[in-house]
């Protein structure tokens, strides 16, 4: 492209300079003719009153005084009636501009200059017309070599970034190079790289989320599937089979809600269900992984609570709590219901050493964990809660005490007034 803007210009300014070059030397050829036919008249004409007064004062004419009054490399030729002609001056040889004037006196006076002189002039003139078109041809080429690169340089970068783009470096340049319609393909490419960026974003995090929360129901579900293995009791097949079935479903509603929300977080299916149902189903599934460790997991508190939110969504952030605290904490697990104000809210603690000072209220960040975990569970777990409204929040640090809290107010009453009282 560089080669084609240069040799474009170029080419341009080329066609301009014949162009306008071939008129200017013929009309400076003219004109350096006509100028000197006239100096040649013109010296006739002076050399004819120079005569005639001569006749009429001293009423002598010689060639020593004209050849005073004559120019160089002219040569004159005057006739005086009655007189032998005067001629000054050598003859010039090959072609001439011949002047030719009459005096008042009836004398004839020829001046003549050799064409050479023109030619010379001429020449002068082509010269200073050639360098100034090499001049120009020079700064053509210069202008045109940095038009170039000003133009071929930004296609570069862009393709550059185009092909960045495609091999997954979604990095905006924020570059802009002064010309308007580049720098709307530079605004194009870097709003294209900050949505690929978001998407690529939310892609890896549905990918760390999916692979954290699924391992645990998957996990369950193993326990539960090596304890039909493990025995022949058909009521106890018929139970455990049941159970997992019921944990299949649940990791359905896993994988639901983590494709929704990673398409957006604020998405949610809120619903009223019973509490007691939600930490009985955790209390079941988590038992025999606290018995293998040699620990308990307990409830209390108030009992027949009734909260808003998607239930497999609370389950999962008590199941990240839970596996949390058999992870990271010590002794009994208790989970913990009560109200306050229109809020019910489940308390998780245990008899561990607590959380470390120094990731205090940071544990919920995506890059903090203790050993051996992702740091990624108790992230998710507060989104799965905000997208229905609750929250999740770090209450103590030592005993650790985590609290979710969902609204009791029914989804129906959040946004709508309550109806005026009919009067009968």
């Amino acid at each position: 492209m560089r080669r084609r803007l240069i040799q474009s210009t170029l080419s341009v300014v080329l066609v301009v300079i014949a162009v306008f070059g071939v008129s200017l030397v013929l009309v400076e050829t003219r004109t350096i003719s006509n100028s000197a036919q006239e100096r040649v008249e013109l010296e006739a004409a002076r050399l004819a009153s120079i005569v005639d007064s001569r006749l009429l004062g001293a009423g002598t004419v010689d060639a020593d005084m004209l050849r005073d009054q004559l120019t160089n490399e002219r040569y004159a030729v005057v006739r005086i009636p009655g007189k032998p002609v005067i001629s000054v001056g050598s003859r010039p040889e090959g072609e001439v501009i011949r002047g030719r004037a009459i005096g008042e006196e009836g004398e004839t006076v020829v001046v003549e200059e050799p064409r050479s002189s023109v030619t010379r002039e001429v020449g002068r003139t082509l010269l200073i017309i050639g360098l100034v078109a090499l001049l120009a041809v020079i700064a053509a080429v210069l202008l045109a070599i940095r038009q170039a690169n000003r133009l071929s340089s930004p296609l570069t970068d862009l393709a550059e970034t185009a092909e960045r783009l495609g091999s997954g470096d979604p990095r905006p340049r924020h570059k802009r190079y002064g010309v308007p319609e580049l720098d709307r393909v530079a605004d194009v490419l870097d709003s294209s790289a900050e949505r690929i960026a978001r998407m690529l974003t939310a892609e890896r995090r549905l990918a760390a989320d999916a692979s954290h929360q699924l391992r645990t129901p998957l996990t369950a579900l193993s326990m539960r599937l090596e304890e039909i293995t493990l025995t022949d009791d058909l009521d106890t097949v018929k139970e455990e089979a049941t159970i997992a079935l019921t944990q299949v479903e649940r990791l359905t509603d896993v994988v639901q809600r983590l494709l929704t929300n990673s398409r957006d977080p604020r998405t949610g299916s809120a619903v009223t269900f019973d509490l007691d149902e939600v930490i009985q189903q955790q209390l079941a599934e988590w038992r025999p992984a606290y018995r293998g460790v040699g620990r308990a997991i307990v409830s209390s508190g108030k009992r027949h609570l009734q909260a808003v939110g998607t239930p497999g969504a609370v389950a999962q952030v008590l199941a990240a709590l839970i596996e949390n605290s058999l992870m990271h904490g010590g002794g009994t697990v208790a989970l913990r219901t009560r109200v306050t104000g229109n809020q019910a809210v489940i308390e998780v603690t245990d008899e561990g050493p607590g959380v470390p000072a120094d990731l205090g209220a940071r544990i919920f960040e995506r890059t903090i964990s203790g050993r051996n975990s992702t740091g990624i569970g108790l992230a998710v777990a507060r989104d799965l809660a905000e997208a229905d409204g609750g929250r999740l929040e770090m209450l103590q640090t030592k005993p650790p005490v985590f609290g979710l809290f969902l609204s009791t107010t029914p989804p129906d009453r959040k946004h709508r007034p309550d109806p005026e009282p009919t009067v009968r």
